[in-house]
């Protein structure tokens, strides 16, 4: 189910609209894909844990931004036009901008995050040999770990040995990211940086659809 229904409707027959559906379209492979890793597992973040986002920002390509933007735009449309104006909600000076602190879920555009925070702890990437590979968030506690069964480390873990420590071995990061973004720049910009420009843009790109004689695009976006 869409969670940018709105801003879909808004953008049809524009590259934005073809960039958030490609966009919405992965993200959504990605949820169903880890739905089966997490099942075959039973391998989960422990609750309210959020050291992964607590002292890190993500840098973004354009089409992750886009999609954020929108996402922003269809459920914290508020949020979205003080960004705009470079007013974050959380106004921390390092870290993610949308980090909440009070949270025990953190995470306040959990529907709009990128690729890395989707990943996080529940990705695999290939080795130089082309073998997948797989190992424990280091947030991960060590006694957690230890009362696995079977037990596990912090180390890497590859091929048969990841069935045979879980089950089963989570998605590639990569193979996501190389189908959705082949088309976009390698470029990528911290979240406070890229964001603000792209909700401006896509506001624009709205206002044409609804109001075609509206002016030129605006320097910004």
């Amino acid at each position: 189910m869409t969670q940018i229904q709105t801003i879909l409707e808004k953008t049809k027959g524009t590259a934005a609209y073809e960039i958030l559906a490609k966009m919405e379209a992965t993200y959504q492979r990605i949820r169903d894909e880890q739905e089966k890793w997490y099942k075959a597992t039973d391998f989960l973040c422990i609750s309210g844990c959020g050291q992964c986002c607590e002292n890190f920002e993500p840098d973004l390509f354009e089409y992750e931004a886009l999609y954020m933007a929108a996402w922003l735009l269809e459920n914290q449309y508020e949020t979205a036009l003080k960004v705009v104006e470079r007013e974050f909600p959380f106004k921390r000076p390092t870290g993610c901008q949308f980090y909440n602190p009070k949270s025990p879920y953190h995470c306040s555009i959990y529907g709009g995050r990128p690729f890395v925070c989707r990943f996080f702890g529940a990705c695999c990437s290939y080795s130089k040999t082309g073998e997948k590979v797989w190992k424990p968030c280091k947030f991960y506690p060590a006694t957690a770990l230890a009362a696995h069964e079977p037990p596990l480390e912090h180390r890497q873990y590859i091929g048969n040995e990841i069935v045979s420590a879980l089950g089963a071995i989570p998605p590639a990061m990569s193979d996501f990211m190389r189908d959705t973004l082949s088309f976009d720049s390698e470029n990528t910009e911290l979240v406070r940086d890229i964001l603000p420009s792209k909700i401006h843009w896509l506001l624009w790109i709205i206002d044409m659809n609804d109001n075609p004689q509206s002016p030129d695009t605006p320097a910004a976006a």
